[in-house]
């Protein structure tokens, strides 16, 4: 039964890959990948955000998406962030890798930030991330599947580096934030020697912001907002709210715009050490398969806090 419906969920998702192929063979709009828990991975898509939490902060996520589908999207972060001095400037690095099918893309990022007081609580930064880009497009994998004879017969494209450059500004209080950032500015276009296929990235631009509400002495409610604009994709919006009770449990729902419900849990282990867990359910056609069991992710954060006696309390973003 298991073999049947794994069998089963490849020729649909082999539907999937060749419109995938399909389009790519003309122009492929591409975009950032997707984060449900983008709330605790902020540096990711805003370079503003690096070392605004006032220590080296240390989190890695992993997100299996369309679970049950072979070829289905599938990301690995890994990013550190931390201020330099007393001089406002903040500095992180981050690797992102992400696959779909038979490309794979890994992206080595640097941020830098510059954050000016302006007001007894409120920061502005300025940020700026540098980029390598490492593309990978396997043709060679495609021969499992019925594809266009013309793509099965390219060469794979093995670790085809490119530039990317990125910026962003991010104003943070102890209750409020918001930022807006494009981490990805040029618009590269990758192509093999015959120019029958073509990859091209896109700018995606991020909205995000996020309040804290004390609701009682133990119960916090933090809505937060992220958008995403790219050219050629349907605009994204995501909304989630979160509760934190006793400075250490966290549980929440979001909503993707037409995409998704998702439920989140979080666990603060110690003042140090974050784990977050998110489930999302598709609303779409493809959702209502039999072979997708929805998409997971999981988060582990590590701050590295100096001074716990100065914490007032746990950061909620």
């Amino acid at each position: 039964m298991t073999t049947v419906k794994r069998n089963r969920g490849k020729i649909r998702f082999t539907a999937f890959l060749g419109c995938f192929f399909t389009v790519v063979t003309s122009v492929f709009g591409q975009q950032d990948a997707q984060y449900t828990q983008y709330m605790y991975n902020t540096v990711s898509v805003n370079p503003g955000y690096a070392g605004s939490r006032g220590h080296l902060s240390i989190a890695a996520l992993y997100r299996n998406q369309w679970v049950g589908l072979d070829g289905a999207p599938e990301t690995q972060t890994l990013n550190l962030h931390t201020p330099l001095g007393y001089r406002g400037v903040g500095f992180g690095i981050s690797i992102v890798n992400d696959k779909i099918g038979p490309t794979s893309e890994t992206y080595f990022d640097a941020d830098f930030s510059y954050s000016i007081q302006t007001s007894f609580n409120g920061k502005l930064s300025f940020g700026l991330k540098a980029s390598a880009h490492m593309l990978d497009i396997r043709y060679s994998e495609l021969d499992e599947f019925e594809i266009d004879p013309q793509l099965q017969a390219q060469q794979d494209i093995r670790n085809r580096f490119s530039p990317n450059i990125g910026a962003g500004v991010y104003y943070h209080t102890d209750r409020f934030y918001a930022g807006l950032s494009a981490p990805r500015i040029l618009e590269t276009t990758h192509f093999d020697e015959s120019a029958i296929s073509t990859a091209r990235e896109q700018i995606n631009w991020y909205l995000i912001t996020g309040y804290v509400y004390d609701i009682n002495p133990f119960l916090k409610f933090k809505p937060t907002l992220l958008t995403k604009l790219t050219q050629g994709a349907p605009l994204q919006v995501d909304l989630s709210a979160n509760f934190m009770y006793n400075e250490k449990f966290i549980g929440g729902v979001a909503y993707r715009w037409d995409a998704a419900f998702s439920g989140l849990f979080g666990f603060r282990i110690s003042d140090e050490i974050l784990i977050g867990l998110a489930y999302d359910r598709e609303i779409t056609d493809l959702g209502g398969t039999r072979f997708n069991d929805g998409s997971f992710e999981v988060l582990i954060r590590y701050d590295f806090i100096r001074n716990v006696g100065n914490l007032k309390s746990p950061r909620f973003f």
